[in-house]
């Protein structure tokens, strides 16, 4: 007989965990593009000059970026400690009242459609290999062992926000002043609903409202940006 163990497959909540980063970063790369590309138009709308497109556009993908880090990172710590605590809170009550635990574990088994024969031996067993863990799984709904890292969190904004944001900024920058604008926008259009139809996908939601949505989004943002940078051009 062979002592190779088999194959491990990946578990609902990893995948689901995989989706949901997968989703995050495609949603950030989509923040990235819409207001980078509003801030480059509505300057483009005011001068022609690559060094102020570049300057401007540099500025607001670092303050995006950073912003996004940042805010991910606050918020992710939030969760996390919010999870720690009531973990720690199950820890204490399963040490004080290990049988009333089991009871609760046993309810909650049932309730998720187990008969009770059935619930009662899987609450017994589950309690037996590691009764903190199976009540976090099970009541909370939390992994002690896949809880989100704030720093992981905050580099993937960082990075989904300034990939997004790079596509209209060497598009303003590189091309030539006749075909910047038009250019910039029909790629910055494209862009968005290729993460349009992304996150729809990714979401198992409508791809064309999503994809409507991006694009007409994207498309106001840069018009009225774009609308007022050339009113200060034609006020200054």
């Amino acid at each position: 007989m062979s002592d190779a163990h088999p194959p491990r497959h990946p578990s609902a909540s990893s995948t689901g965990g995989r989706l949901n980063w997968l989703r995050a970063a495609v949603l950030g790369a989509n923040d990235g593009v819409v207001s980078t590309a509003g801030l480059v138009v509505g300057v483009a709308g005011a001068t022609d000059r690559r060094g102020t497109l570049l300057t401007a556009g540099l500025a607001g993908l670092l303050a995006g970026s950073i912003s996004m880090a940042a805010g991910e990172y606050v918020s992710v710590c939030t969760q996390r400690d919010a999870q720690r605590a009531a973990l720690e809170l199950e820890k204490r009550e399963l040490r004080a009242h290990p049988e009333e635990g089991l009871d609760a574990l046993e309810e909650e088994l049932e309730r998720r459609g187990l008969s009770p024969s059935v619930a009662d031996a899987a609450a017994r067993e589950l309690s037996a290999k590691d009764a903190w863990r199976a009540h976090a799984r099970v009541e909370l709904g939390i992994d002690p062992d896949e809880l989100t890292d704030p720093w992981r969190a905050a580099a993937a904004s960082f990075c989904a926000f300034t990939a997004g944001a790079l596509l209209p900024l060497l598009m303003i920058v590189l091309l030539p002043a006749g075909g910047r604008l038009p250019v910039t926008i029909a790629s910055v259009l494209a862009t968005l609903a290729l993460t349009g139809w992304t996150g729809a996908r990714l979401g198992a939601s409508p791809v064309r409202p999503s994809v409507l949505r991006n694009v007409l989004g994207g498309a106001l943002a840069m018009g009225v940006t774009y609308a007022v940078g050339s009113l200060l051009a034609s006020v200054v």
